[in-house]
């Protein structure tokens, strides 16, 4: 029997969502342009089907938001404060979907307005800023098909899967997962349907180019991961660790709600049409468990486990105080941990609020030490290297202005000459690094480069000249202390010669 979507009104959802777009509005402007933005916003200006870390999309809206709106950091960040904003509606839709009353919608949306990883989705250019958007669009479309027995869903699914392997290539493991949980559950009848496999041929119709691309520059990415699995780069984390840190990113008081929603999508009969998604998701549990993924590789799936877990909540809570008191706390917690996430505060505050209240922010990289979490301390410190790059540059004589560019041992040493230095005049920049390595010696001879980051002993061994400039001095950065080269008189022939030593993918 074809059920009817229930008459229950997203507008609370949406209210609370135009609240936090008016947060990030307000709160994204606080500190500075983060690493990964300077990367998006350099390839943004290469526009190409792929790249080497991440696939077309994120750079390809960065560069649309700057050519509407300018280069300011409310600019760069309005897809994500819009994404961010938007899940917060998308949890509520699927809450109704699953049947939810108006008390489990605003439970699922006060659940999504307060998980910090979602909230810090929204303060950054990054491709997790959609990432939930497409996955969550992708539940939202399977669970319409099987409630409204009407196998047209799939193509929707199948289209959002496409654009969403556009944006992140992680939406492939939760695809391949939710196909697991058709097979596993009575819902394998859909795949008698040529609708799923009309949304399986436009999911790969809309990833075609990327393959294309990757295929042309033999698979890039591939090669980026097996460095960095080579590298250690990543911290490992054992299954407690890891499920504990589940917990913080979603938020402590969200984790009844969304193990709730997990027990009745796998063992209650109220969403037994509905049991692959539960199966989905311990399929991405396991996969990013067994592959040693970051913590946050999981987030994009829990808004469907908070939707169902506030249907059952809401279902089991019926006082009207005990209700208003439900949300009342989780408003106010979140409230406590929204510094944690969100740039609300000065960086020294940050620091001591911290310290106030014991919270240490997970490290996922091995490298990641410095005071501030690693997503605030990677806004500091680019725009200090840059002036201190540019003043440099425009120092030397004029003949060597001409072939004297700057070279950055990481796209965001890169990205932030490339971004704030045009204001002193200064070429584009080069590296090995990612991406950078595809766009080579931009024509430079070598004959005089600013290094950044390296040592005097190893740039002897290839210039001659080696001078000190100096060093970087941004206390809360996570490159703080960059030294600065200038080198001059070459010992090889030509920096494209060189070049193919200087691939740094990892």
């Amino acid at each position: 029997m074809i059920e009817r979507t229930p008459a229950v009104s997203l507008r609370p959802a949406i209210a609370l969502a135009a609240g936090a777009f008016a947060l990030h509005w307000w709160a994204n402007n606080g500190y500075g342009y983060f690493r990964d933005e300077l990367n998006y916003i350099a390839c943004g200006e290469h526009l190409a089907w792929g790249f080497v870390d991440h696939p077309p999309m994120i750079p390809a809206l960065a560069k649309l938001c700057r050519l509407l709106f300018g280069d300011s950091l409310r600019t760069i960040r309005l897809v994500p404060a819009l994404a961010s904003s938007g899940l917060i509606v998308l949890g509520a839709a699927l809450a109704r979907e699953l049947g939810g009353k108006a008390y489990a919608l605003l439970l699922a949306s006060v659940a999504m307005l307060i998980a910090p990883i979602y909230l810090s989705n929204g303060s950054l250019l990054t491709t997790n800023c959609l990432e939930p958007i497409f996955w969550m669009t992708c539940a939202f479309c399977a669970i319409r098909a099987i409630r409204l027995n009407d196998p047209r869903y799939w193509l929707g699914f199948g289209v959002s899967l496409g654009l969403g392997l556009e944006e992140k290539y992680s939406i492939g493991i939760f695809a391949v997962a939710v196909a697991t949980g058709l097979l596993l559950t009575s819902q394998r009848r859909a795949l008698k349907s040529p609708w799923i496999w009309a949304g399986a041929a436009a999911a790969l119709l809309l990833f075609l180019p990327n393959v294309l691309w990757n295929v042309e520059h033999h698979w890039p990415f591939l090669e980026l991961m097996r460095n960095i699995r080579a590298s250690g780069r990543d911290v490992v984390l054992s299954p407690p660790q890891f499920l504990a840190q589940q917990v913080l990113l979603l938020h402590p008081l969200n984790a009844p709600i969304w193990m709730a929603g997990l027990g009745a999508l796998l063992f209650g009969r109220r969403f037994a049409a509905y049991r692959l998604l539960g199966w989905s998701y311990l399929f991405t549990f396991a996969f990013f468990l067994a592959t040693h993924g970051k913590n946050y590789y999981l987030a994009p799936v829990y808004p469907m486990l908070l939707a169902a877990g506030a249907v059952v909540i809401g279902d089991y809570l019926t006082g009207r105080w005990s209700r208003a008191a439900v949300v009342t706390l989780m408003v106010a917690a979140g409230a406590q941990s929204m510094p944690i996430a969100v740039p609300v505060l000065s960086p020294q505050r940050t620091l001591s609020y911290l310290k106030a209240m014991r919270a240490e922010v997970p490290r996922t990289e091995v490298s990641h030490t410095s005071a501030l979490p690693q997503h605030y301390a990677d806004q500091f410190g680019w725009m200090e290297l840059a002036e201190l790059a540019g003043k440099t540059w425009q120092q030397l004589p004029a003949e060597d202005k001409r072939d004297c560019p700057f070279f950055g041992q990481n796209y965001g040493q890169a990205g932030a000459i490339d971004f704030f230095g045009p204001r002193y005049g200064m070429p584009a920049a080069l590296s090995g690094h990612q991406s950078y390595f595809l766009w080579g010696p931009r024509g430079h001879s070598g004959r005089c480069v600013l290094v950044a980051d390296d040592r005097r002993e190893v740039l002897e061994r290839l210039w001659s000249d080696v001078q000190y400039v100096g060093t970087t001095d941004s206390p809360y950065a996570l490159e703080g202390h960059i030294p600065l080269f200038l080198c001059r008189r070459p010992k090889f022939g030509s920096l494209a010669e060189l070049w193919p030593g200087l691939k740094k993918w990892r």
